[in-house]
């Protein structure tokens, strides 16, 4: 192996990857130094790369321990224990420093223990002193051998919250809507959860990124979710004439879209819910909600204060006289959100709200002047069958070894703030955990390299944070995972994603799967919000647009005949089944009932599909050619539908009456795979 593989697979960065058994592909040079840079490895053409790697090998050699252990609960010592010279004295500060594991089991111990397989559950800093001196330290991370199960079999909704308008929402859809829908979804059709986009906070602009996947923050949620009526301050607030004008202008911003066609404005709704939190935090609180208030900012810290002064500066405000203002909207908008989950449990849900956790933040937001992150590259994917140029997604990827050093803590306290509020929570682009697509600043995404983390430390910490507010994980698995990854995931609860028109014997001629042939342990569905929605598929609309668009790399006729063929191979299978396939939504329901008879411990309902909506919220390869992440819910004619009229459309009434049905009398079938 050459000086810069050595000195790069010491940091963790490939020379060369697999995107397939017989295929190696080499990285180009000039990228392996340039993320080596990046991670604070000076490795440029003029340095000494070979004394640079003999160093790190020389420094790996000498070490006790790696920077971190995990111990999984249950099973063995972490290897590199049992390998200490014998006699080694090993003591752990527990988490807290004070007594307990900040939440987990053990609270009430001593701030420092000896090490022993019952420690409590943390992550805690491990201390070596061998019998000759020697010294190490390690951050410990114990951590349950499992995520929290699901309660059994459930079904659930898919939606996209902003485009799901109510009567009462201003504009765009809110928390008050969610809550809405989720005891609907409980209490007529049986629903066990409701899975939304990621409401992380965005970054303010003109006009301001409407995908969910780019946020400024992932460990804040976004204010333009709130319900205005329902903070507590509206009642009272003196200004209520003004209010009320407010309230009548976000009417009009609904009605433009429900009535007269007119895109989900995200701007124009925060303007006007900006100027109605203006004049509700003018409002004195009570003293038990300036309490909470004054609790919610202690408790979060640091963190909070730094991205509410961002928030500020952002909006052209002085941090210093506005951050309390973009705090206290963090703190209603939590409020709001786990209110939400709330309701979704009273009306009977046994998971509720499933949120979703993007794969990055933007490179301009609050999360990125963290310094956990490498600010001057891109996280993304390597060249596939999809995308021949490889994928540059703009989102500055973890630094490992800032992870590494501040014990995972910015990576624990995201995952805290988002479990605050959810039942379960879905991991985008979970492999992440394990390795991603690095592309440095000025290099095309096909020239990137993978930098890897340590899976086990990532997984472990996802699983503890899981298990103390006891919430489900599910994964976003999808396209090429390495097989150990799947396994790995699968050992520790995590569940994985199958879409229906992506699980085919893959080994051989690429038929559909057989109900028994599918996993146990994910969430089955049958579209997604990058796909298109069923009755589109069905119909061979979804090619249709892209030619529209010019998007086809192929001529229409070719793209048109393959299409149907997929979709006939699918639906002969159904038909062999006995469900039956004749029409539209009679095949819709079939496409819902076979993933009913597969061994899913989730299946969820694409909320499009349940109305016909033939519109995909978001068409990737596209930006401004197509209005990603601003159509509003509709029906199969394409006119928007509120919440209400969801509710009582039988459409959506019959499809998910089935849907409940079939979750109530399924049962697994045999030789079901387990992963």
């Amino acid at each position: 192996m050459d000086d810069l593989a050595r000195l790069a697979a010491r940091h963790a960065v490939a020379t060369s990857y697999r995107p397939a058994e017989d295929v190696t592909v080499q990285v180009p040079e000039a990228t392996v130094r340039a993320v080596l840079g990046l991670l604070g490895v000076p490795a440029g053409p003029g340095e000494d790369v070979r004394a640079l790697a003999d160093a790190a090998d020389a420094a790996r050699a000498a070490r006790l321990l790696p920077p971190t252990l995990v111990q999984w609960r249950g099973e063995g010592a972490p290897a590199a224990l049992t390998a200490l010279p014998a006699g080694t004295r090993l003591r752990v500060a527990l988490e807290d420093g004070a007594g307990g594991a900040g939440g987990g089991d053990g609270a009430g111990e001593a701030g420092e223990a000896d090490w022993g397989p019952d420690l409590p559950y943390g992550v805690h800093r491990l201390s070596a002193v061998t019998p000759d001196g020697r010294t190490a330290s390690a951050t410990l991370i114990v951590a349950p051998d499992r995520a929290p199960a699901a309660p059994g079999r459930a079904h659930g909704l898919l939606v996209q919250l902003y485009s799901l308008l109510s009567e009462r929402s201003w504009g765009m859809g809110d928390l008050g809507d969610l809550a809405e829908l989720a005891r609907w979804a409980a209490r007529t059709h049986g629903a066990g959860f409701v899975q939304v986009n990621p409401l992380h906070a965005a970054v303010p602009g003109t006009p301001t990124d409407p995908s969910p996947y780019r946020p400024s923050s992932r460990r804040f949620p976004d204010p333009v979710h709130l319900r205005i009526e329902d903070v507590p301050e509206y009642a009272g607030c003196p200004e209520r004439d003004a209010l009320d004008e407010l309230a009548a202008r976000g009417g009009e911003l609904r009605r433009e879209v429900l009535e007269k066609g007119a895109l989900i404005d995200r701007d124009a709704v925060w303007a006007l819910k900006r100027q109605a939190l203006e004049l509700l935090y003018a409002v004195p609180r009570s003293p038990v909600r300036e309490a909470a208030y004054r609790e919610f900012r202690a408790a979060q810290g640091e963190p909070l204060a730094l991205h509410a002064a961002w928030c500020a500066a952002a909006a052209g405000e002085e941090p210093g006289e506005r951050a309390d203002f973009h705090a206290w909207l963090v703190w209603l908008t939590d409020g709001q959100l786990r209110a939400a989950q709330e309701a979704a449990r009273e009306a009977g849900m046994a998971v509720g709200i499933v949120h979703d956790l993007a794969v990055g933040v933007h490179p301009d937001g609050s999360d990125a002047r963290t310094g956990a992150h490498a600010r001057q590259a891109s996280a993304g994917a390597p060249p596939d069958a999809f995308n021949a140029r490889g994928q540059d997604w703009g989102l500055p990827p973890w630094r490992p070894d800032a992870l590494e050093q501040s014990a995972y803590a910015p990576f624990r306290a995201l995952l805290r703030g988002v479990f605050r509020y959810a039942g379960a929570v879905r991991i985008d682009h979970v492999m992440g955990l394990f390795r991603l697509w690095w592309v440095p600043g000025g290099t095309p995404p096909a020239e990137g390299t993978y930098v890897s983390y340590d899976g086990e430390a990532m997984l472990a910490v996802l699983v503890l944070e899981a298990h103390r507010a006891g919430s489900l994980v599910v994964g976003e698995d999808l396209g090429t995972v390495e097989p150990r990854v799947r396994r790995a995931l699968a050992r520790r609860g995590i569940l994985g994603t199958s879409v229906l028109w992506f699980e085919r014997d893959w080994s051989g001629d690429g038929q559909p799967l057989e109900p028994g042939a599918w996993r146990e342990a994910c969430l089955a569905t049958v579209t997604t919000h990058d796909l298109p929605p069923t009755a589109a598929k069905l119909a061979g609309a979804h090619v249709e647009l892209r030619d529209r668009l010019g998007l086809l790399t192929r001529p229409l006729d070719l793209e048109r005949a393959e299409d149907a063929a997929d979709t006939a191979r699918w639906l002969t299978l159904l038909d062999d089944l006995g469900l039956d396939t004749k029409g539209e939504e009679a095949a819709v329901r079939a496409l819902y009932a076979f993933l009913l008879r597969t061994p899913a411990r989730l299946v969820g309902v694409w909320l499009p599909d349940a109305v016909g909506d033939r519109r995909p919220q978001n068409l990737p390869g596209t930006w401004d050619q197509y209005p990603n992440w601003r159509l509003p819910l509709a029906d199969a004619a394409g006119r928007p539908l509120t919440l209400e009229a969801l509710t009582a459309s039988p459409r959506a009434n019959a499809l998910l009456s089935a849907v409940g049905e079939g979750a109530r009398t399924r049962t697994a079938p045999p030789g079901a795979r387990p992963l």
